[in-house]
């Protein structure tokens, strides 16, 4: 991740709800925080925010496949962050950061690559109908091929899931997240976490055996 010098100038963020094929992105709104003076406001930031940027990075390169686009997301999340940063209510500041920055990626991906949100099935009623094939935590032949994840072909199998189940994914198993976490990262309930983890881990046995 390159170096960012951030720009805190007054700026306003507008926000966007998403539809029903692509994953839910509730997050932090710009502009109804309660006033905080300008040194607490830096001093927060840099308690709650800075720690955490390589995991955002990360998180972004991911979702938008590209290392300028993840950048330009982790800048704007950063001053949505700055501006919203009193709204934190001294939780895990991981988790907060981090769902500021799903929250900007998708808003991104929408005005940019609205294609890329289309998923090729639906995920809500596959996680239905269909039982975990396996317990996510369990040692299996899929977990043994995401360990080997440092590969070129891996990460191209990778970013070429679907965005719901490519993002639990690299929660779960490139940054080590817990259930819990992903589930208030992604705002959907651990079940489903657990199902699309199962989901994207048989896909990419299924790319690789192909």
């Amino acid at each position: 991740m390159t170096t960012m010098a951030f720009d805190f100038g007054d700026r306003s963020a507008a926000s966007g709800n998403g539809s029903c094929q692509e994953p839910a992105t509730a997050g932090p709104e710009i502009g109804s925080a309660p006033p905080v003076s300008a040194a607490e406001r830096k001093r927060l930031f840099a308690a709650v925010v800075l720690p955490h940027l390589n995991d955002a990075y990360a998180l972004a390169r991911w979702l938008t496949r590209n290392a300028t686009d993840a950048d330009d997301i982790v800048q704007e999340a950063s001053l949505r962050a700055y501006q919203a940063i009193g709204q934190y209510a001294h939780g895990d500041a991981r988790i907060w950061v981090l769902t500021i920055v799903r929250h900007t990626a998708y808003r991104w991906l929408r005005k940019n690559r609205p294609s890329g949100l289309v998923l090729g099935e639906d995920l809500e009623s596959l996680e239905q109908r269909q039982a975990l094939p396996f317990e996510p935590n369990a040692e299996t032949p899929e977990t043994a091929l995401i360990a080997k994840s440092e590969t070129d072909r891996m990460k191209f199998m990778i970013e070429h899931l679907p965005a719901p189940i490519r993002e639990v994914l690299v929660l779960r198993d490139l940054q080590g997240r817990s259930y819990r976490e992903i589930a208030e990262i992604c705002a959907v309930p651990m079940g489903t976490v657990m199902s699309r983890l199962a989901r994207a881990r048989q896909r990419l046995c299924e790319a690789a055996a192909a």
